[in-house]
């Protein structure tokens, strides 16, 4: 009977959090577009052709040199890092891209979703073979992934078009927000993590100093970390069937090659004629019903436990109860990691990793899951991009093979150190430091370009969709 309480302060606190996380993106984004308008009433026409002259292709020779050395050490670290905290490493990348190799805004940004789709592939294939820590379910939450996924990925299409229209200054501060807040707030969950896993070492090692018998003579059975009945050792190939879901996996892959039908046959018409609006809006009631089926089906899931008081046979990983007001948040924060994601370059993970753990995914599971997620966001682009040409190929291909590498590295890296450690707070910790740097990196190449664009009277306010592409 202790559990109910319990549930109600955590879902409690999860939903002040919320409210306090949405209040301050509203808040500074407000001032942020605010801003953005007074200089678009300062516009002039001179300012607009020099616009169009800054926004050239610059694709570097693939030659080796420091520069390349350089953006192979960051990207390896970037992604082995990005894939561990399930967050990709896009904002890491595309400031690398820019500042050290040479590339534009636009290249940097589809050879980040290479780098995020390479190493994302390889993420998954290693977690194939892990086995769920504490049930015998997939680590994937297959159920989460296709929640979000159509969410996000009609997401990823509105931040592309987004990206047109507002000036590079303003999406850098916009992310910066952004990253700061879901940084700061994961860092928060990770402290608190790491102090509840301090308690249970401790707590464990007091009792084995006591041995099996207290002062009394009582005997004492750890429950809670040895259990009486030990997990049934499985094969690597039991592993692979167990975590995966074929019928599952198909319904994604028709989520994702219906979007991708849209995304053809949309660059394939005239930009702003009368079908590339009708293939634009298809986007919205394919990913409101993707979403909706699932979201009812997560809501009748935990409307009939929560009637029959059993809260242990969760359709998913989250802890949270699927109200109506969860599910407008979820949805809400998939397409704000989506609209991230399209306009930065990555994957949707920054928010998309936070978020899972904010609602009560363990740390290994959200990992996992958000990657998964973000191999199909980011494979989506790719092919966008290819049909684009927006990417020189060798450039892509060794940056992919880096990527890959890194997505084995670092989860293999990783799980040794929590297994030697104990401490899956540092999944979180990894999350949180991406995202900072991110934040980091992004605004020094936002405030580089800025500098530029002032000193030579560019335009600094909003830009016409049709007239830009």
């Amino acid at each position: 009977m202790l559990l109910f309480p319990r549930l109600f302060r955590i879902c409690k606190a999860v939903a002040i959090t919320m409210r306090g996380f949405i209040l301050y993106l509203l808040s500074a984004s407000s001032v942020a577009v605010l801003s953005t308008l007074l200089l678009h009433v300062r516009d002039t026409g001179e300012t607009r052709l020099k616009l169009e002259s800054s926004s050239e292709k610059v694709w570097p020779e693939l030659e080796f040199g420091w520069r390349v050395v350089v953006a192979t050490v960051i990207g390896f670290v970037g992604s082995a890092c990005g894939t561990v905290g399930g967050v990709g490493g896009g904002g890491i990348f595309v400031p690398m891209l820019t500042l050290i190799v040479g590339f534009d805004t636009k290249s940097a940004a589809a050879l980040s979703k290479c780098m995020i789709m390479a190493a994302s592939i390889s993420s998954f294939w290693y977690n194939l073979r892990v086995r769920h820590p504490t049930k015998e379910v997939p680590i994937i939450d297959y159920n989460l992934a296709l929640l979000f996924q159509p969410v996000l990925m009609l997401g990823i299409t509105v931040g592309v078009a987004l990206s047109v229209v507002f000036p590079y200054w303003l999406i850098t501060v916009l992310i910066i927000i952004l990253f700061l807040g879901t940084s700061s707030r994961s860092f928060y969950k990770g402290i608190q993590m790491w102090k509840e896993e301090t308690i249970v070492k401790k707590e464990t090692a007091r009792q084995q100093e006591e041995g099996p018998v207290n002062s009394r003579g009582e005997l004492l059975v750890d429950t809670a970390h040895e259990p009486l009945i030990p997990r049934e050792e499985k094969s690597e190939m039991q592993i692979v069937r167990l975590n995966l879901k074929w019928k599952m996996m198909v319904l994604l892959l028709l989520v994702w090659a219906s979007f991708l039908l849209l995304q053809v046959f949309k660059n394939c018409v005239a930009v702003c004629s009368i079908w590339y609006w009708v293939l634009f809006c298809l986007q919205f009631p394919i990913a409101v019903a993707l979403f909706g089926f699932e979201a009812v089906k997560l809501y009748r899931e935990d409307k009939k436990r929560i009637s029959t008081g059993n809260m242990d046979g969760r359709i998913c990983e989250a802890t949270i109860h699927w109200t109506a007001g969860h599910i407008a948040f979820c949805a809400l924060c998939g397409l704000l990691g989506g609209c991230v994601g399209g306009l930065l370059g990555s994957g949707g993970g920054f928010i998309l990793g936070p978020l899972l753990l904010e609602i009560g995914v363990i740390p290994q599971v959200s990992s996992v899951t958000a990657t998964f997620v973000m191999m199909f966001s980011s494979s989506l682009s790719v092919v966008e991009f290819y049909l684009l040409k927006r990417f020189p190929i060798p450039y892509a291909l060794y940056l992919m093979s880096v990527s890959t590498l890194a997505g084995f590295w670092g989860q293999y890296l990783v799980r040794k150190l929590i297994t030697i450690l104990g401490r899956v707070s540092i999944i979180v910790f990894i999350l949180s430091g991406v995202i900072f740097v991110s934040a980091l990196t992004m605004g020094v190449a936002g405030i580089e370009k800025s500098i530029v664009m002032i000193h030579k009277h560019e335009f600094m306010g909003f830009l016409n969709f049709c007239s830009s592409q």
